[in-house]
């Protein structure tokens, strides 16, 4: 299914640019979404994704949809 989808960016490059457009650093939006400042990089790595809830609360922190998130729009 992904092969559908021309992905852009990565949700890690759109989380990191998210957090810069807000001059966050990864310990404060770890503190934010209630999470260790390990897991923010590992985020923006791409390394690992988010659960449903904390993608849920970066949507709903940053403002933005969770289809903006995952790519599925600009």
């Amino acid at each position: 299914m992904s092969d559908m989808y021309e992905f852009k960016y990565t949700f890690g490059e759109r989380l990191r640019a998210l957090r810069q457009s807000r001059n966050l650093g990864q310990i404060e939006l770890a503190k934010q979404l209630d999470v260790g400042k390990s897991i923010i990089s590992l985020w923006e790595q791409d390394k690992c994704e988010p659960t449903l809830s904390k993608l849920i609360a970066i949507s709903a922190f940053f403002g933005v949809t969770i289809d903006y998130l995952a790519g599925l729009e600009n």
